[in-house]
């Protein structure tokens, strides 16, 4: 197999920024999912805030993202937003720093699918810019330094040692989560704000499989569900349900060496109603295209820890990083093991 695409999310729930390589980190991709949009609640007398994810917030697929690294390499560079409306055909856009300043910035808790942290309160010309295009008071986080605690099994730990003991999750975790919203330490597992993992794994031939339940003529998206890695060459649609690990062999040496990339793969990933949003309008789509989750649901709600939920694609976890590695789009992919029975997904109020 080879890797075929590659996508980053800068802003959680925004249209993804393809890539052509990237460096791994035990994080995800540099800059993935760094910041979020929280939604303005005002009853009069507090003010409260709900994150904006793509499941029920259609409107985030307006919003495209590009990375734009300088040459000179002495900063981070930008992510270019730009908005569509459908409504005046007009696009707009602004620039946001994927490094910002935080020495000035508010600090507020965020809970994202009962994972708790810190994050940094943009400055208001971010926020209001957003405002305006939504038509309602947002504001933009950024993670900065802190991190989520991984929670369930999805970890590799939590996840190894449930399949080899039985232990349940909550008590292989009682030791490997890190103190929460710390910063980043050494050696623990720890997530930003993508849902539950670093990295979503999907394949091109389970990808042929969705386009076929489609009318003539009509492809399904490989990012409306939202992967960081595509795969092409795998024999069979699914196949990957059964994934425990995979090895990248890069075409990027880096200083010389040429050391495989390896990836635990933990838990499938469940899917929700984004599958039938159109990319277009910002609403749910007409027709064949809008009842993608229910054609998965038929023959795809394969794991008993969301067995409400369609499978497509698996999390994955970098294995012990050894200094700065790459991977790029043409790099070679074996599957490293192999599950004698698919894995069973658990997260606090994510699985059944």
């Amino acid at each position: 197999m080879k890797i075929s695409q590659l996508y980053t999310y800068p802003i959680k729930s925004l249209r993804g920024a393809p890539l052509a390589s990237s460096i791994v980190t035990p994080y995800g991709f540099p800059y993935d999912r760094r910041f979020m949009v929280l939604k303005v609640l005002n009853d009069g007398s507090s003010l409260a805030f709900r994150n904006m994810t793509i499941t029920y917030f259609p409107e985030m697929v307006l919003f495209s993202q590009e990375i734009r690294l300088p040459r000179d390499g002495n900063s981070a560079g930008v992510v270019v937003v730009t908005h569509f409306s459908p409504d005046s055909n007009v696009q707009t856009q602004i620039e946001i720093p994927l490094a910002p300043d935080t020495s000035n910035l508010e600090i507020i808790d965020v809970v994202l699918h009962n994972s708790p942290t810190k994050a940094h309160v943009m400055q208001y010309e971010y926020s209001d810019w957003f405002s305006s295009r939504l038509g309602y008071p947002v504001m933009l986080v950024y993670l900065g330094p802190y991190l989520r605690p991984v929670l369930g099994n999805l970890s590799p730990p939590a996840s190894n040692l449930e399949k080899d003991t039985g232990a349940s999750w909550l008590s292989a975790l009682a030791d490997r989560v890190p103190f929460l919203g710390s910063p980043q330490a050494e050696n623990m597992s720890g997530i930003t704000f993508a849902d539950v993992a670093p990295y979503l794994v999907v394949t091109e031939k389970s990808l042929e499989d969705v386009s076929s339940r489609l009318p003539d003529g009509e492809d399904m998206d490989v990012t409306k569900f939202r992967p960081n890695i595509v795969l092409a060459g795998s024999e069979k649609a699914y196949d990957e349900d059964f994934w425990g690990g995979l090895r990248i062999s890069s075409i990027v040496k880096t200083l010389g060496e040429d050391k495989p990339v390896s990836m635990d793969l933990t838990q499938n990933c469940a899917r929700c109603a984004s599958l039938n949003w159109d990319y277009k309008t910002g609403k749910a789509a007409t027709g064949e295209s809008g009842t993608i989750l229910k054609k998965l649901m038929k023959d795809r709600r394969v794991d008993k820890g969301t067995k409400y939920s369609p499978i497509f694609g698996r999390y994955g976890f970098l294995q012990n990083s050894i200094g700065e590695q790459r991977i790029a789009i043409g790099d070679t992919v074996e599957v490293s093991k192999i599950n004698a029975a698919r894995t069973i997904f658990n997260w606090p109020g994510l699985s059944n």
